[in-house]
């Protein structure tokens, strides 16, 4: 287990999912169908990540070894890895909030990884 913190305190967070504490929370107050994003969605999300990160990196407000660590996850995501980390119900509060930060916090463990570094650490790679 890790621990995560928001503005609301800390959980913990099982070492196997490479979603966080906003998933989390929106999963504890947003259970409302009981169904999941559809994957062709998900994708199409990454899509937009990975140009955004492609775009930062270009024009060097994202440091080049972060983001190609995001392009990379981005791309497994397309690929349809992690597919199960995205449990956010599709009908949610928050104009999308919780699904954009699923989105982010999937990336951002993943590019982690990819760094040499254990999921949670956002001080390297920030939702």
């Amino acid at each position: 287990m890790r621990k995560e913190h928001d503005f609301l305190g800390e959980l913990e967070v099982a070492d196997e999912l490479y979603y966080g504490v906003q998933t989390i929370r929106a999963l504890e107050n947003f259970h409302i169908t009981g169904k999941h994003l559809d994957q062709d969605f998900i994708k199409a999300l990454a899509m937009v990540k990975k140009a955004s990160a492609l775009a930062n990196m270009k024009t060097g407000r994202l440091n080049v070894s972060i983001g190609k660590a995001i392009v990379q996850a981005a791309d497994e995501v397309i690929a349809g890895e992690f597919a199960d980390q995205f449990p956010v119900d599709p009908i949610q509060g928050g104009a999308g909030t919780s699904v954009n930060m699923n989105m982010n916090e999937v990336l951002a463990n993943r590019a982690c990884e990819i760094l040499g570094h254990p999921k949670g650490s956002y001080d390297i790679v920030s939702p």
